[in-house]
C-alpha cells in the first residue's frame, strides 16, 4: 500500500493529547492497513523510527493505531508538523 493511502488522518483527543507526552501518535488509518504498514508509512510521511504499533477498531467500524516512536520527543515533533500543537 502507499502511505498515503494506510494513515487516514491523526486523531485529536483529549487522550490523544496526552499520548503525546508518551511519545505516542494516534492515527486513523485504512481497514486494510496492517502494522508493518502502518509502521512503514510512520517512517516514510514524518522521518521517524516507530518501536511499536496497537491497532483497535472502533465502535464505527474504523482502524485507530497507537504508534510508539523510538526517539525521544519525537511524537511531539511530529505533532506540530500535524498541526496538532
Amino acid at each position: 500500500m502507499e502511505a498515503s493511502d494506510v494513515i487516514i488522518h491523526p486523531l485529536l483527543s483529549e487522550k490523544s493529547m496526552r499520548l503525546i507526552d508518551e511519545n505516542t501518535i494516534v492515527l486513523l488509518v485504512s481497514e486494510k492497513a496492517k502494522k508493518a504498514d502502518i509502521a512503514s508509512a510512520v517512517s516514510e510521511l514524518y522521518g521517524k523510527k516507530v518501536k511499536n504499533v496497537r491497532t483497535v477498531k472502533t465502535v464505527l467500524n474504523r482502524k485507530k493505531a497507537y504508534v510508539t516512536l523510538i526517539e525521544k520527543n519525537a511524537a511531539a515533533d511530529v505533532a506540530a508538523k500535524l498541526g496538532m500543537l
